[in-house]
């Protein structure tokens, strides 16, 4: 069933559902489509619906998605919540990989009682302020891990990748755009890279506007750090580009948004060789058994691999269901009452939500036995796995040459 809304100043994607019998699950989807990481969010969602529909729907209940783009606007994100809530009467919201709007939108689903989820913003402050005001807030959980948790991931990976290994690395340069969702995650990178052995020469924030990276490039050289740490995610090819034009002889390492999907291999013009990445999921590691038929039916239907928002809009379309079915009702408060006990397989593995009492309020658990992610190097046009060890295989670290190593 197409569902189509007219919104001034705010364009409307409908998405393609099969024909749903009535009292349909309905399920609003807020993104940035101008964006890798955003469109990635109606895409994946899509897929799920898809599949659910396929199968019968929920309960005989078939999922039918109304999307809106917010065209990077976080005005225009709350107008989309609110029409989803008063005229499409959708039942849960999946909301954007901008922290920036992530956090735009968390007020408004506690006054319209919107259960609403975020696929990709990766900003600590979801969580903090949910904790801070549960009883208005709790209608928001956090589908992505926070940017501490990012900051974790990437020191775990650097310790064993670039410092006990054959590169014996011992400084770096954080170089992170200044947005929300890096400030927590610059903050944990402060700490805990001198502590996997990586002494922090220089901390870098760019403007997200920065179009020429020449001087930052050439006050990073002259620090003479071993690796750049990045936090990068809406500048990510001019970046990566000049990175590679310039022949800049220091790897970079750590958070590249853009650089999560296929596509970005051909928006550089293969400058992305050598960069290496977190990611919550790689369509050539069955990190859960649902993970390699997700990218494969991602990639047969959109030619290209999910950017990691669309993993976490796939599993986040499939958890609303089971809540709603495990409720038993759409009614707001007792789906987020369910979604709190979510246990569930996804893409990227078994994803929990931190409890009420937990600082970190309805954030998605990291680690082991939840999500932890993988890091992955841009090899030949290819996405190669190479950390954690149990997926990396016989893969190592190779980088261009015009990058100097210590080893």
């Amino acid at each position: 069933m197409s569902v189509m809304r007219l919104l001034p100043a705010l364009a409307v994607l409908a998405l393609p559902v099969a024909a749903a019998a009535a009292d349909p699950i309905k399920i609003g989807i807020i993104a940035e489509n101008s964006a890798i990481s955003g469109i990635a969010i109606p895409n994946g969602a899509q897929i799920a619906a898809d599949e659910i529909n396929a199968k019968g729907g929920i309960d005989g209940r078939k999922i039918e998605l109304v999307a809106y783009d917010d065209h990077n606007s976080a005005a225009d994100a709350v107008r989309a919540i609110q029409r989803l809530a008063t005229q499409d009467k959708v039942n849960a919201v999946i909301a954007s990989y901008t922290s920036e709007v992530a956090l735009a939108l968390e007020p408004w689903a506690g006054r319209l009682k919107m259960p609403t989820i975020t696929p990709g913003a990766a900003s600590d402050d979801i969580s903090k302020r949910i904790h801070a005001d549960y009883d208005h807030l709790k209608y928001f959980f956090h589908g992505y891990l926070a940017s501490s948790f990012l900051a974790s991931a990437t020191c775990d990976a650097a310790k064993d990748l670039l410092v006990d290994s054959k590169y014996h690395m011992k400084s770096a340069v954080i170089m992170s755009e200044d947005a929300a969702w890096t400030t927590p995650l610059d903050a944990g990178f402060i700490e805990c890279l001198p502590k996997v052995g990586l002494k922090v020469l220089d901390h870098i924030r760019m403007s997200p506007d920065t179009t020429d990276f020449t001087p930052i490039y050439n006050g990073i050289e002259g620090k003479k750090p071993d690796v750049i740490i990045t936090g990068i995610s809406h500048v990510g090819v001019q970046p990566t580009v000049q990175w590679a034009n310039q022949q800049v002889p220091i790897p970079q390492f750590g958070i590249s948004s853009q650089a999560t999907s296929s596509t970005f291999w051909k928006d550089t013009n293969g400058a992305t060789e050598g960069i290496v990445l977190q990611l919550v999921a790689v369509d050539s590691v069955p990190s859960t058994p649902k993970t390699v038929p997700f990218a494969q039916a991602y990639i047969k239907k959109y030619g290209i691999t999910p950017a990691y928002s669309g993993y976490g809009a796939y599993d986040e379309v499939y958890y609303i269901a089971d809540a709603i079915h495990r409720a038993g009702s759409t009614d707001p408060d007792k789906m987020v009452d369910a979604l709190e006990k979510t246990d569930w397989q996804g893409t990227v593995g078994q994803i929990r939500f931190f409890g009420k009492d937990n600082p970190s309020t309805h954030a998605m658990e990291y680690g082991k036995d939840a999500v932890s992610g993988l890091f992955v190097q841009w090899q030949d046009g290819k996405q190669v796995p190479i950390w954690p060890a149990s997926v990396a295989g016989s893969n190592t670290l190779k980088f261009p040459g015009f990058v100097k190593l210590t080893n």
